[in-house]
């Protein structure tokens, strides 16, 4: 089987409706999902599957019990993917990234973003460009974003648009 064009990472989500709403987005666009654990709710939370609703079990899912297990996981690959960080920290414009197959974007926790050992493994941070005065959009929005610009950029040659 073929390596996932794109996967989405969700570090540590502590709000289920977000995180239902993300990996329903995965299933339909046919990307990969990792969830770094401890997430702040239980997978059985009925918020989580309701914005999840049946395409959770559809959705190509893999766990990780800990982000140094998420990143023994990307050591172990081949090639190894590079680690794409939403942040509101970052400086680089995501539409001004050039994405590639095989990325992992990561989004961070809703309440606290992502740690510094996070932003350091990173590969890349790239940030939704927001009007003054405004600190973030909600994550699944965001998230959304970013994988519609990435896929888009992977898009191949000649495809016809709809």
């Amino acid at each position: 089987m073929s390596a996932p064009r794109l996967r989405l990472a969700l570090f540590q989500p502590d709000i289920p409706q977000n995180a239902g709403t993300m990996l329903r987005s995965c299933a339909c666009l046919g990307v990969a999902a990792e969830l770094v654990e401890p997430a702040g709710f239980p997978s059985s939370d009925r918020h989580f599957r309701r914005a999840g609703l049946d395409y959770l079990d559809a959705l190509v899912l893999r766990r990780h019990a800990s982000f140094a297990a998420f990143e023994a996981w990307r050591a172990g690959e081949a090639p190894r993917p590079r680690l794409v960080l939403l942040t509101t920290g970052a400086e680089l414009d995501y539409r001004d990234f050039a994405f590639r197959a095989g990325d992992v974007l990561m989004v961070g926790r809703e309440s606290a973003g992502a740690p510094p050992e996070v932003h350091a493994a990173a590969d890349a941070r790239v940030t939704v460009p927001m009007a003054a005065g405004f600190r973030s959009l909600n994550v699944a929005v965001a998230a959304a974003m970013v994988l519609g610009e990435a896929l888009r950029q992977l898009r191949p040659a000649g495809t016809p648009r709809p």
